[in-house]
Formats: C-alpha cells, sequence, structure tokens
C-alpha cells in the first residue's frame, strides 16, 4: 500500500514539475505580450506615423518660426516628439489646436498623445494616462515692473486681476494660493501678455522658461517675489487610459533624454530659434497671406452648401407636409439658438465618435455650411414672403404650374431682395469664421496668434488681421452694391 502511494506521489510530482514551467512560461509571455503591443501602439505601427496633439503658441515648448521660407513648429517639445517618433519607427505629424481642445481630441482618437507643456494633475489624471516626467519646471508670477514691487507674497493680491491660461496648472494655483486674486482665464498665452501690456490685467501666473522668454524681449515685464506652496509641477506626456505599450515606448525615450541629458540641448535649440533677427515681414508675411486665404475659403464654401442647404429648408419650412415643416423648423430654431462656437467641436468631435476620420478643415467647412444653412433658409422664406400673392395667382392663371410660377415669376422678383441679405450672410461667415481656429484651422485669426506668439509682438499682429478683415469686408460690400445697381437698371 505505501509502495503504491509513493509511486502515485512520484507520478505526480514529475507532473507537476513538466506543467507549471509550461504554464509560467505561458503567462510571462502573455504578460510580456500585454507590454509590447496594445491597439493604439498596432494603430500607430499600421498608418507609420504617430499624431501629436499641441498648442504652437507657447515658446520655448512649441512655437511657429520661418525657417529657410518656410512655416515651422519648433520647439523643445517637438524635439521630444521627434525623438519619440524616431525610437517608435515611426514618422512624426503635428495636429496644432486650442489648449482646451487637446483632452477631448485625445479621448475622441483624433491625436495619439498630447505634448504641450501639460502637467500632471489629479483631475487630468482620472481622463488620461501621463508618462514619465521630462521636466519640472517652477511657476511665477510676472508682472510690469511698477506692479511688482506692490505683489510680494499671495497676501497681496485681493482685488488684483490676474492672468492665466485656461484649463492649466497655474489656472488652479491662482485660485487656491493667491489670496482674493479676480482669475481671468484665457485660451492663449499671447492674449494674457496683450492684456498685460494694455493693464487689463495686473499679473499673470506662468511658467518661468516662458516668462524668460516674454521678459528678453519686453524690459517693461519682471518677475515678482511672489512664491507659491506648490511652486514646481511635473510636465509629461499624455496618453490614452487603455495604452499601456504605448506609454511604456514613450517612458523608455524620456527615460534616454532624461539619462542622456539630451532636453538641454533641446532648449537651446528653441531659445536659439526664439529669436532670429529678420524683419518682420518678411518672416511674417506669409502667415498673413495663408490666413486670409483660408478665411476666404471656409466663406465661399460655407455660403455655397448654405444656400442650397438653405434653399431646401426654405421650401421645407414652406409645405403643406407638416413632416417636412416641422423638419426644417426644429433645424433651423436648433441651429439658431446654438453658438457655432459649439457646432464646430460638435462637428469635429463628434465625426471622430462616429468613425469619420474628417479634418479639422473638412469638420469646420461642414459646420460653416450647416450654420449659414439655416440663416439662408430665412432669408430665402422671407424674401420670397415680400412677393405679393397675386403675382402667383396670375402666373397660375396663365396655365403655368406651382413649380413653373416660382421658378419664373416669384423668385426672380424675390432675388432682389434676398440679394443685399445674402451679401451679409457671406460677410459674417467671413468674420465669424474666425471661431474654428480652436480646432487647428489656419485661417486669419489662428495665424494672427501664431505670429502673436513667434513674435512676442501681442497688438501688432492683431492691427494687420483688423486691416485684413477691413479690407475683404469693404471690397465685397462695395462689389455687392455695383452688381445690385447693373441688376435694378436691367429690370
Amino acid at each position: 500500500m505505501k509502495s503504491k502511494l509513493g509511486r502515485l506521489l512520484m507520478v505526480l510530482f514529475v507532473v507537476l514539475s513538466v506543467v507549471l514551467p509550461i504554464a509560467s512560461t505561458t503567462n510571462a509571455a502573455t504578460t510580456q505580450n500585454t507590454t509590447l503591443t496594445d491597439k493604439h501602439l498596432n494603430a500607430i505601427k499600421k498608418k507609420g506615423y504617430i499624431t501629436v496633439g499641441l498648442s504652437a503658441d507657447y515658446p520655448p515648448y512649441e512655437f511657429h518660426q520661418t525657417i529657410k521660407g518656410q512655416d515651422k513648429i519648433v520647439g523643445f517639445d517637438i524635439s521630444i516628439a521627434e525623438k519619440i517618433a524616431k525610437d517608435l519607427g515611426v514618422k512624426l505629424k503635428i495636429n496644432e489646436m486650442g489648449f482646451d481642445a487637446l483632452l477631448g481630441a485625445l479621448k475622441t482618437g483624433k491625436i495619439d498623445m498630447i505634448i504641450s507643456g501639460m502637467s500632471k494633475t489629479p483631475e487630468r489624471e482620472k481622463e488620461v494616462t501621463f508618462s514619465k516626467s521630462y521636466l519640472d519646471v517652477k511657476q511665477v508670477v510676472m508682472a510690469k515692473k511698477e506692479d511688482a514691487a506692490k505683489l510680494k507674497s499671495s497676501s497681496d493680491y485681493e482685488g488684483v486681476k490676474v492672468g492665466v491660461q485656461k484649463q492649466s496648472f497655474q489656472e488652479e494655483l491662482a485660485q487656491k494660493e493667491l489670496f482674493g486674486a479676480k482669475v481671468t482665464s484665457l485660451q492663449k498665452m499671447t492674449d494674457l501678455v496683450l492684456n498685460l501690456q494694455n493693464n487689463k490685467i495686473k499679473a499673470i501666473v506662468i511658467e518661468k522658461p516662458v516668462a524668460d522668454a516674454y521678459i528678453a524681449q519686453n524690459k517693461d515685464f519682471v518677475l515678482t517675489k511672489t512664491t507659491f506652496a506648490q511652486a514646481t509641477k511635473e510636465t509629461a506626456v499624455a496618453l490614452p487610459k487603455d495604452a499601456p505599450a504605448l506609454t511604456a515606448a514613450v517612458n523608455r525615450s524620456i527615460t534616454q533624454i532624461n539619462k542622456q541629458g539630451l532636453l538641454k540641448g533641446y532648449q537651446a535649440k528653441a531659445n536659439k530659434l526664439m529669436f532670429q533677427k529678420n524683419s518682420f515681414f518678411s518672416q511674417y508675411g506669409s502667415y498673413f497671406v495663408k490666413g486670409t486665404l483660408y478665411t476666404i475659403e471656409l466663406a465661399v464654401i460655407g455660403v455655397f452648401f448654405g444656400v442650397v442647404l438653405g434653399t431646401l429648408l426654405a421650401f421645407m419650412k414652406r409645405s403643406r407636409n407638416w413632416l417636412l415643416k416641422a423638419i426644417a423648423i426644429v433645424y433651423i430654431e436648433f441651429i439658431r439658438g446654438t453658438p457655432l462656437l459649439i457646432q464646430v467641436f460638435i462637428a469635429f468631435f463628434g465625426a471622430q465618435m462616429l468613425g469619420l476620420g474628417l479634418s479639422a478643415l473638412i469638420s469646420s467647412m461642414i459646420a460653416v455650411s450647416l450654420n449659414s444653412a439655416a440663416y439662408v433658409a430665412e432669408i430665402i422664406r422671407s424674401g420670397i414672403n415680400s412677393v405679393k400673392p397675386g403675382q402667383m395667382e396670375a402666373a397660375r392663371s396663365l396655365g403655368l404650374t406651382q413649380t413653373a410660377s416660382m421658378r419664373y415669376v416669384v423668385l426672380p422678383q424675390a432675388i432682389k431682395n434676398i440679394l443685399p441679405a445674402l451679401g451679409n450672410e457671406f460677410i459674417t461667415i467671413l468674420k465669424d469664421s474666425s471661431v474654428v481656429s480652436v480646432i487647428g484651422v489656419s485661417e486669419l485669426m489662428f495665424e494672427t496668434g501664431v505670429v502673436q506668439g513667434a513674435s512676442f509682438k501681442p497688438f501688432y499682429p492683431l492691427i494687420i488681421a483688423s486691416l485684413i478683415y477691413f479690407v475683404l469686408t469693404f471690397g465685397i460690400s462695395r462689389a455687392l452694391a455695383v452688381f445690385e445697381k447693373r441688376l435694378a437698371a436691367s429690370n
């Protein structure tokens, strides 16, 4: 009995000694595979490039510069992105947009990661995964010389207007530690600097490398003696939540950057590019030309498709079919009752959630066209209603069909009333299209912001942009006036 039991135990021992190593090897391989790949890394490898989202108005992190006659986004964040792309064996693609749109773009798959001077915060860590830190940055307060002496400690800010970038670590810091301060949150650093220059705000909570860059260009700016309890922040790469392999790959690149001291070289390169000595127009004139062409393109396409869809909606609203009429009414009232900015975000992020990888430009064209259609529909409807009902009755009495009467009798008369309003709609779209800059479309206001950040001249580019808008709108108004006169003379 004992011998049988001994043999059974011996067999069991042999089986376990064979099975357990195999099982552990399989588990190790499975664990290794989960760290080697994930769906995000697979997608990047498959398409051959990694898309990095950033807001290029934050020198020396990222900013525009003209290099050998070409517009380039440069800065030490770009050098880090290039290093990560090289290590992954893929190309780098940059998707530029407003800072407050970056997290939404990452979560909806518009971009693969964010490298834009973004700091780790508990709120952000609930939504994204952060890499290892590649830079610890001190937070400071920048003010004009005449105000700096009054702002020595955090208790000196009672009732003082303090500027911060929207949805930034500095915004949180100002609200928590500058007691009694009136915090003004704006999207772009260039807008904050412009407000500081014009005494709209008295100070800006800002990162020291960025403050140093502005102080080097404007001798009226200095650092105050104000200090923060949480003065240092960790700057890292933001990645999707479910991307362990991609995160591990990015961490390997950042580890190399930190160990080899590469960041100092990246920063020196960025600082050198910041202060190129060229004339303003030779360096930035092409930006305004590019922005103007995009603005005109958006307005033309928006109004063209707006007229096509708006005409259809106008007839639907006049229809006797209650369903068509209801659809038109709901659409027109919804579009006219919501801001264009929201519609742009819905088109941009909504298309991605539906699996349509539309570019920022195409998304903005769709949003502008849909917005214009609602207003054009009301213009056309009111133009048709302005024609006396007797005109339709007279045409029908002559044997014309309803459609023919509308086409040959009513519409030609309605056009006289519609045309001025359509011209005004075109001018409105020309100006309102500036909101698409938040998703990175290179229209005039976007390019103006680019020049503000790259040139450290927040006000001068705005004057140039306003003159361009004036020339466009005034020219269109005069052209429409001449056309109306000729139309009236021909009739």
